[in-house]
């Protein structure tokens, strides 16, 4: 099994860094191989919304642009299962993370009975809001969505702020290992 864990701060030892080293700890200590991935070390473009608004993404399930995206899109729809960590920045994920999820939700959405790579795929998605601690909520539900749109399966959905952290870093890494769990014994 494996499990790619992503994460969207340009800050290496804040809040989000440390909620997705909850979560990969976790993982790798449950058994299954773990795949970290920075965005922001990577050269990821926005959707271009290429030709007529689709391009290749939605026929073929691919993107045109030739960046560090149709190596990671391989790689995510390759991993049993997913975790998604970014930080809230104005209730919303980072723009990075919206990068990412934005091109993958074309390449990924289904079309007619065809379901995308991410189908039925497990998630956990985590909202890390720093400074005040507003937009959590919000940003979770705007991952709801999107995870809605690409079919994937809804784990949990956590959000932490500085001023819960002790306590939340924890259920971040239980949530991981459940899911691992549950993923193993949905596959045996």
């Amino acid at each position: 099994m494996k499990v790619v864990v992503m994460h969207a701060s340009p800050n290496r030892d804040g809040l989000t860094a440390a909620a997705a080293a909850a979560a990969a700890g976790a993982i790798r200590a449950a058994g299954p191989e773990v795949e970290e991935v920075r965005l922001n070390d990577l050269d990821l473009q926005h959707c271009q919304a290429c030709n007529n608004g689709w391009g290749t993404c939605r026929e073929s399930q691919r993107c045109c642009q030739d960046d560090a995206f149709p190596a990671l899109h391989r790689r995510v729809v390759a991993a049993d299962a997913l975790v998604l960590v970014t930080p809230v920045y104005f209730g919303e994920p980072s723009e990075s993370m919206k990068a990412f999820m934005d091109r993958l939700r074309r390449c990924e959405a289904p079309l007619g009975s065809r379901p995308g790579g991410l189908a039925g795929k497990p998630m956990l998605i985590v909202a890390a809001a720093g400074g005040s601690g507003n937009g959590a909520v919000h940003c979770l539900r705007m991952m709801e969505r999107w995870m809605e749109h690409v079919g994937a399966k809804k784990h949990d959905f956590i959000g932490i702020t500085r001023f819960i952290r002790a306590y939340r870093l924890p259920q971040i890494a239980e949530a991981a290992r459940a899911m691992v769990a549950e993923s193993a014994a949905g596959a045996g």
